[in-house]
Order: C-alpha cells, then sequence, then structure tokens
C-alpha cells in the first residue's frame, strides 16, 4: 500500500449560514423567546433598524453565499410560525429578523473522517485510464453533531489524483417539504442549484438523526436494466439510538434519506453490494458487533434477517472485531472486499478478503497481516491508532484509498489490485 501525500483536516474556518432550531423558540400562551424576540427588534426605531441590519451585513456578507437571500428565506419562515403581519416591517426589517434566526455553524471544526469514494456521474471529458469521482466525508462540527460533506476530484489509473477546489462558503441541502421531517419519515432534500457538489452539506433533518449522520458507505448500484444509482448506507443517531438509513441519488442533486426497515436495520456499519447476486440484494454487516455477516433481501430498503456469518477474527489484529470498510469491490478473481480489524489496545487496522463471484459466502482467501495501519503521526487524533474507511474505488488495474486517520483528518493511499490478492491466504 503507497501512501500519498494528500491531507485533509479539520478546518473551523468553514463555515454555513443555518437556522436556529425553533423548537428552542417554541411558541407559549405568552408569545414564547421568538415572539418577544421579534418585538424586540420591532420596537428598534427605523433608523435603528437600519444601522444594525448593515452592522449584520459588515460582519457576515462575505462570509456567505446569497446571505440576504437566506435572511429573506427565514424571515418567510418565522412569519408563517408566528404569523407575523408582513405589512409591519420594511424589507431591512425583514432581513434583520431573520438574521436574528440564523447563525453560523462550523460543520468540520472538530474532525474530517471515514470517507467513501465511487465514480462520478458525469464522466464526459475523461482522458484514457482517468475516473472523475465523488468523495463522502463524515464532518464532524459544533456539539459533535456529524454530517455528510462532499469532494470531488480526478483519480488516474497509476494511482495519483487531483481534488477539485472549494469555494470559502458552503451551503446546506433544503429539504423539498419541510413537513416531512419526522422520525420514520423517508425525506427529500436538494442541493442549490447554483451551488456545487464540493460546497455542499447535508446536515441532520429528523429526529432520528439530531445526534448526527455517520459514516456514510457510497456505492455505484447498478439496476438490472443496465441503469445506475448511488446509494448509500449510514448510521443515524438520535442521541440515545441508532437505525441504518439509505441516501439515494441519481444526479447527486437530489438525495432521498429514508429509513432501513426490518430487524437488520437496528446496527451500524452496513455496505450494499453494487449490484444485485443469484436475484437478491445482498449486504455487508456486521450484526453481534464482532463478527461480519452476509445479508440477503428481496427489498432494497427492508432487512429482516440478520444474515449467514461471513467472517470471524482470526489473527491477533482483529481479535476485538472484524468489519467492513465500505460496499466490495467486483474484481476477476471475486468480490474484493476491504475490512477492518480492531486488536490490542483498540488499534484499528484495514485488512482485505475475497468472496466467490456467483456465491459470496464463500470466503476464497483474506490477509493474514494488515494491509495499512496507523503509524507516527497518524497515531495521533481525535481518537488514536485508527485507519478506517467507508469504501475505496477501482482506477484501472489499482485501487484509490481515502481513509480517516484518528478520527480527525483523512488520507490516501494505492494499491495494486492483483499485489493486494497475492497477500491473501
Amino acid at each position: 500500500m503507497r501512501i500519498l501525500e494528500t491531507r485533509l483536516h479539520a478546518d473551523p474556518s468553514r463555515v454555513v449560514l443555518r437556522p436556529f432550531h425553533l423548537g428552542w423558540q417554541s411558541t407559549t400562551a405568552q408569545g414564547g423567546r421568538a415572539l418577544r424576540l421579534v418585538e424586540d427588534v420591532a420596537a428598534l426605531s427605523e433608523r435603528a433598524a437600519s444601522a444594525e441590519y448593515r452592522r449584520v451585513l459588515a460582519d457576515f456578507e462575505e462570509r456567505h453565499w446569497q446571505t440576504e437571500a437566506m435572511f429573506d428565506q427565514r424571515y418567510r419562515e418565522v412569519e408563517d410560525v408566528l404569523r407575523l403581519d408582513p405589512a409591519r416591517f420594511s424589507r431591512s426589517r425583514k432581513r434583520l429578523i431573520g438574521a436574528y434566526f440564523c447563525h453560523e455553524y462550523t460543520y468540520a471544526a472538530a474532525a474530517l473522517m471515514n470517507p467513501s469514494i465511487v465514480p462520478h456521474p458525469d464522466q464526459s471529458g475523461m482522458g484514457e485510464g482517468a475516473c472523475r469521482f465523488v468523495m463522502s466525508l463524515r464532518a464532524v462540527g459544533e456539539g459533535h453533531i456529524s454530517s455528510i460533506a462532499f469532494r470531488e476530484g480526478i483519480a488516474e489509473c497509476d494511482g495519483s489524483f487531483a481534488l477539485w477546489p472549494q469555494s470559502s462558503f458552503a451551503t446546506a441541502v433544503e429539504l423539498d417539504n419541510a413537513d416531512l421531517a419526522c422520525v420514520d419519515c423517508a425525506v427529500s432534500v436538494h442541493r442549490h442549484e447554483d451551488s456545487s457538489l464540493s460546497n455542499t452539506v447535508i446536515f441532520p433533518i429528523t429526529e432520528q438523526q439530531k445526534g448526527g449522520l455517520e459514516d456514510l458507505r457510497l456505492v455505484r448500484f447498478r439496476h438490472d436494466d443496465g441503469s445506475h444509482e448511488w446509494i448509500g448506507t449510514y448510521t443515524a443517531y438520535s442521541g440515545s439510538s441508532i437505525r441504518s438509513e439509505l441516501l439515494r441519488t441519481t444526479d447527486f442533486k437530489r438525495f432521498e434519506l429514508e429509513p432501513i426497515l426490518g430487524s437488520a436495520g437496528r446496527n451500524k456499519g452496513m455496505a450494499l453490494f453494487p449490484q444485485r447476486v443469484g436475484g437478491q440484494y445482498l449486504m455487508l454487516g456486521r450484526q453481534d458487533g464482532k463478527n461480519l455477516y452476509l445479508l440477503r433481501s428481496d427489498h432494497i430498503g427492508r432487512w429482516d434477517e440478520e444474515g449467514e456469518l461471513l467472517l470471524e477474527p482470526k489473527y491477533p489484529w482483529e481479535f476485538i472485531q472484524i468489519g467492513n470498510c465500505g460496499s466490495p469491490v467486483l474484481t476477476e478473481a471475486g468480490w474484493l472486499m476491504i475490512t477492518h480489524g480492531v486488536g490490542a489496545m483498540r488499534k484499528y487496522a484495514l485488512g482485505a478478503a475475497l468472496l466467490d463471484r456467483d456465491d459470496p459466502s464463500r470466503v476464497l482467501g483474506r490477509t493474514r497481516e494488515p494491509i495499512l495501519t496507523a503509524v507516527d503521526a497518524d497515531r495521533s487524533g481525535y481518537v488514536p491508532n485508527v485507519v478506517y474507511t467507508c469504501g475505496v474505488m477501482p482506477v484501472g488495474e489499482r485501487l484509490l484509498v481515502p481513509y480517516g486517520i484518528s478520527d480527525s483528518a483523512v488520507g490516501f493511499a494505492t494499491c495494486s489490485i492483483a499485489d493486494l490478492l497475492a497477500l491473501m491466504v
């Protein structure tokens, strides 16, 4: 495994403009804190209100994209909830009210980790052997809330790659229908039409997700008719309970977020195979917290079975637990699966296993030693001694492997598929 030089780190300068949750400003019989805040703004003279709004713009206009449009939108939401009379306020006062109901959030201030990577829907203009890609990242911000961020780039068959630049601002996806953000609902969101994917963040939306969206494992899924859909499994954390959910998109402009139904959905770390095998959908999962299982279903959104045991810890570096590191990759030799193992002192390392192409319950081989482990400076971080990935991508005869470093940063490695298969016993 060849380690590449690029590193991505937490960045407190990357902020998004977000609304305060209206639950914090809930109304009461006396009008509530939200209404009192509006009345305080309403009590300002027009001159004072205009001066205060100019100060807000001077502080924040250049730090965000379409700042005043966001203030307008937020005012309209507050107006609707509090049943305000719009005729009472001038345009600048409405925007000032909207500003009081917004805040900056540093979505990646604490950590950037646990990436997955897939071919981009748009491969136009690519040279021979090159692949445009989408990489998802787990971004951790204030309050240790996890969200989903993205980077785009181009990978070459020699193992090199380049990331597209990000702008100085980011934007959050928007709900298509705010009435659907309940605990068990599937919700549809979209990125702003003028925002790039590399500057887009998906924040928790439903009550089940409010503690964070964790460890998205993306895969380009090929349906039986030859069409493709990009599907990711992630953990929705409520603050007290977890549930696996699906992210689905065909273009990375609109996304469906939906719960995984059935008993298997209560576990973490599920990873979907990139196509049906034997007429069924297949999923990898660690159903008992220690071993790796193969699950089967006739419906992509429902997983009732606990699955069949696929791999148990065998070598010392994985004695505590073994799990998947994203969806398997189909090679001429079979399904190549990147695994993680946890050994002494809770040190995480990456390994690999090979499954039969037609019957993935048959394990053809596995690596005796780790293929990637934390060494030197990579051992230090929020959770030390950890390397972890949520998905790799083949580019020609090589794998591009983005990986989390001690739950703090993201690194990249590359290896020959043939060399990796040769390590298996």
